[in-house]
Formats: C-alpha cells, structure tokens, sequence
C-alpha cells in the first residue's frame, strides 16, 4: 500500500498530466498525504509529534520554519528593489553581450548562495527580459544563465535551496563547515556554466559595445538598510551555530518589528504557502515509504553499484544521485536518500555529495529543477524552449560541472 501511494504521488511530482485525476505537484503531494494516512500507513499522531528523533515524525518542521524564515527575508528585500538595484548594478557594469551573460550568472550564483534560488529566479528573470529586449539579444541564453547559474551558486550553502535544507536538518553539519567543503565546488560549477554559455551561443553573442540598460530602480533605504543588516546576522548565527530555523524566523521578526512599511500581514500573505505545504505533504508519503521498509529494498537494489572499497561507494553513491534527483525529482530523493547517508563509510562526505549531486542534477533537463521553470514560466511568450533544446544545453554543463565538483570535494576530503 505504501509504494502503490508513493507511485501514484510520483506520477504527479514528476508532472505528468493525466486527464484524470487532474492533479499537480502540490496536490497530488496533498491526496499522497492524505492516503498515506487514510490507508493506516502513517498514523495521525506520526506527522506532527515532534520529538529529538527523527524517525518518529512524518513532517520537519525545523526545514518548515526555515523556508518560511528566509522567505519573508527574502520578500523584505523585494520591498526594498534590493534585487532590481543589485542586478540594475551588475548589468551597468556589462557593455557587451557576453560580459552581460557573465554578469547575470554571477549575479544570480552569488545572490542564491544566500538566498533560497527559486525566490531568486522569480525577482531576477522580469529584470533580465527588460534588459535583453531593450537591447534586441536572444533571451535564451540569459535566461539559461539565471536559472542554471542558481542552481550551481546554491550548491555552497545550507540556505541556498530546499534540498539543502533537508540535508542541514539530517545531518546536523555546522553551517560553516558545510560552506568551507562546498565553496570552491560552486564556483567552479558556476564557472563550468558561464564557459559552457558563451560556448554553446558564441554565434549569438557578440564583442560589440551596446549602452541600453534599466534605469535605477527607486530604492528604500532605510528598509534596504534594516533588511541587509539583518540578513547578515541571520548568516553570522548560522556560522556560530544557532539554530538555523529559529535564527531565520527571528531575522524576519525584527524586520517585521521594526520596518515602518506596509503591515507585516502582506508580506506573510506573499509568502509561497502552496511550496511549503508541498513539502510537508511529501515529509508525510516519504515517512510512509520509509516505516513501511520500501527505502532499505530500495537502498538493497543500488547497494551493487556502491559495494567495494570507499572510493567506489562514494562514485555509487554520486551516479546514483544524479540520475535519481533527474528521475524522482531531486527533494523527493533526498528525502529517501536521507536515511541512507548515515550507512556509507564517510557520512559526512556522502552529505556534501548528496548535496553536490542533487542541486547540480537540476541543471540536467529543464523539469530538472524547480528554478528552470520558474524562469521560463515568467518567460512565456517571450521565450520558448523545447525540452530537447535544452537537454542539449544541459548535459554537458551538467556532467563536467559534477564530475569537477566530485573531484575536488574528494580532494578536500583527503586533505583535510
């Protein structure tokens, strides 16, 4: 019973549309929940008695309340057009359309290191249609920048995406050390990505000099001020180590306390209730796949590509991570993936591969990661790529991108 509901629910994360029932991501994660409780597979007492184990909750509420606290930062910051003026910032200093690439993928890699990237992708992408258009460049590259280039900037920090956040909430790694092994793997993955670009496009992306550029947003200052102040805070207690979740939320109270704009109840009703809702739905089929023993019989049957020596369960391990987040979506495999990390001979460097496989999986195929679609969604009519079209983008990025990412975490694990 619980993989027949865990199947049925796939069906409707992988997004693909049946003529009935008419389900979407969330809500087929919802009626997932649901018949997981219904069927007797997960108790009702189970999704939200929270206790010191995990293994005897459905639903992380720590993961919850930390998306939550760093949306609400995230929206403070929109209030105050810090993401027009950074990226207004960052396409004034380009003069070319290739250096305008490079400015947009290192805008949108550095800012989703600390920011959630699919938050990102939504305030970044209408700024760089404007710009592109006014300009009269081919949008799609520009577009593969901001969502590809999220997806690798968010690889160096526990904030950064929402896988990351599962795997903070399972492993209990410190921030910092987190963001020391996986730093450099980032940026040489943002790097694969903007030499990839400018490869792939180099016949549509010129030397030539071009003078068009957005206007300077108006900007709050004194909300920009509180909200910047206050966000390096909630990273300062991330690096001494207090609690993530209550650190972000507290972050976005005194934002909230202290900001003389509009009422806090517009920026709580932004926030993306369907996503978080999503999740905790998924905590609770994922549970009922794993108390039900299906995630070891899953585990059992790769267990052949991971057995020998640790080097080759750790490459196991990574291929198995790659192709998985591409197959069952990449938080649902986390989800699974969480309970076998603790098994591996270096748990902590199977965390940061987990990491590195299932955030750089999402630059694979365009349904690959959540970013991919927020981009090209804002997109449309403006934009249009084929599934083929960028698969061919895609995987090469993709495969050098985590084959060096690879290398140089086990390099950083055998030195230190």
């Amino acid at each position: 019973m619980a993989l027949a509901i865990f199947l049925f629910t796939y069906v409707f994360i992988a997004g693909i549309r049946l003529p009935f029932p008419r389900l979407d991501r969330p809500g087929g994660a919802l009626v997932g929940a649901v018949l997981m409780v219904v069927a007797g597979v997960v108790a009702p007492s189970e999704v939200f008695n929270y206790s010191s184990d995990p293994s005897r909750h459905a639903v992380d509420m720590d993961t919850l309340v930390l998306l939550l606290g760093m949306m609400l930062m995230a929206d403070y910051l929109s209030q105050a057009a810090f993401f027009r003026a950074a990226g207004a910032w960052a396409l004034k200093k380009a003069h070319t359309p290739r250096l305008l690439l490079v400015a947009v993928a290192c805008t949108s890699a550095f800012l989703s290191a600390f920011l959630v990237n699919d938050t990102l992708c939504l305030m970044l992408t209408p700024l760089v249609l404007v710009v592109v258009e006014d300009a009269r460049l081919p949008p799609i590259p520009y577009l593969l920048a901001v969502c590809m280039a999220s997806n690798s900037g968010s690889v160096a920090t526990f904030t950064g995406n929402p896988q990351n956040m599962l795997i903070q909430g399972a492993s209990g790694l410190p921030y910092a050390q987190f963001v020391a092994y996986m730093a450099l793997p980032a940026v040489l993955s943002t790097g694969v990505v903007i030499a990839g670009l400018l490869f792939v496009f180099r016949e549509q992306l010129s030397h030539e000099r071009f003078d068009t550029h957005p206007p300077p947003p108006p900007v709050d200052r004194p909300l920009l001020g509180l909200a910047l102040a206050t966000l390096v805070g909630v990273v300062a207690a991330f690096f001494i180590g207090l609690p993530m979740s209550w650190s972000a939320l507290a972050g976005a109270a005194v934002v909230m306390t202290l900001s003389r704009r509009a009422p806090p109840r517009q920026a709580i009703e932004r926030v993306d209730y369907v996503l978080l809702l999503f999740f905790a739905c998924l905590f609770v089929v994922v549970y009922g796949v794993n108390k039900a023993g299906w995630a070891d019989d899953i585990y059992r049957v790769f267990s052949p590509f991971m057995s020998g020596p640790p080097w080759r369960e750790t490459l196991g391990f990574a291929g198995l991570t790659l192709v998985a987040s591409n197959l069952f979506s990449n938080v649902p495999f986390v989800m699974l993936a969480r309970a076998w990390v603790p098994t591996l001979h270096d748990p902590v460097l199977g965390w940061h591969v987990l990491a590195l496989g299932s955030t750089l999986a999402g630059n694979l195929t365009l349904v690959g990661s959540v970013a991919n679609l927020i981009v090209f969604e804002a997109a449309r009519g403006k934009a249009e790529l084929s599934f083929l079209g960028y698969l061919r983008v895609g995987l090469p990025i993709t495969l050098v991108s985590f084959v060096l990412g690879l290398a140089v975490l086990l390099a950083e694990h055998a030195i230190f």
